[in-house]
C-alpha cells in the first residue's frame, strides 16, 4: 500500500502543479515517482534537474537505462526495475539484454564493465579498490564515464530509496528485481 499518497495538478501546491504539469507536458503522463515526490517541490525539482542536466552525459541514453536497472537491481527496488525497463526498450534495448543487465550481466564487454562498476559502487556505499577502477579502465571504460556512473548511482539511489519509502505503486509494466524480464 502506497505511504505517500502521489499528488496531481488540483491537489498539488502551486509549485508542485507547475512541475506536474510541465512532467506532463513533456511526456505525456506523471509517473506515480514524480506525483509522490510533488509534497516537496524542492526534492522533485532536484532530481528532475539532476536527470536533465545528465541528458547532456557522454554515456548513451541506452546506457543510462542499463546502469538504472542494475542500480534498481541492486538496490531492489521494483518501481524503477519497471519504469527503467520500458524506458530502455524505448532506447533500442532488447528485453533480454534488459533482462541481464537488472542482474548486473551486459553481452557487450564495455556495458559489462560499467554495470560492473555501478554495482559495485552500490554494493560496497561507495568504497571501491584500486583493483575495480584497474578492471572498468581495462575495458575502456574512461575518467569521465566513471565519473558519469558515480552520478548514475547517486541519482537512482535517491529514486530507488524513495520509492522504498513511499512504496510507490507501479505505473509501468511490472517488472520484479527478482524476476527475468518479459
Amino acid at each position: 500500500m502506497t505511504r505517500i499518497q502521489p499528488l496531481t495538478v488540483e491537489t498539488a501546491s502551486q509549485d508542485g502543479a507547475q512541475i506536474l504539469s510541465a512532467i506532463k507536458g513533456k511526456i505525456g503522463m506523471v509517473p506515480n515517482l514524480y506525483a509522490s515526490m510533488a509534497h516537496s517541490p524542492a526534492a522533485l525539482n532536484a532530481a528532475l534537474a539532476f536527470g536533465d542536466a545528465m541528458g547532456n552525459s557522454i554515456l548513451s541514453p541506452a546506457v543510462k537505462e542499463q546502469l538504472a536497472l542494475v542500480i534498481a537491481g541492486a538496490n531492489s527496488c521494483d518501481y524503477c526495475a519497471s519504469a527503467h525497463t520500458a524506458i530502455g526498450k524505448g532506447a533500442g534495448v532488447a528485453a533480454d539484454e534488459l533482462a541481464r543487465n537488472l542482474v548486473g550481466e551486459a553481452t557487450d564487454p564495455k556495458v559489462q564493465a560499467l554495470l560492473t562498476l555501478a554495482k559495485t559502487i552500490v554494493s560496497n556505499r561507495g568504497s571501491i579498490s584500486d583493483s575495480d577502477l584497474s578492471t572498468a579502465r581495462s575495458a575502456g571504460v574512461t575518467e569521465g564515464e566513471i565519473v558519469e556512473v558515480v552520478a548514475s548511482v547517486a541519482i537512482n539511489t535517491f529514486t530507488n530509496y524513495f520509492n522504498h519509502i513511499a512504496e510507490t505503486e507501479i505505473d509501468f509494466p511490472v517488472v520484479r528485481t527478482g524476476a527475468a524480464v518479459s
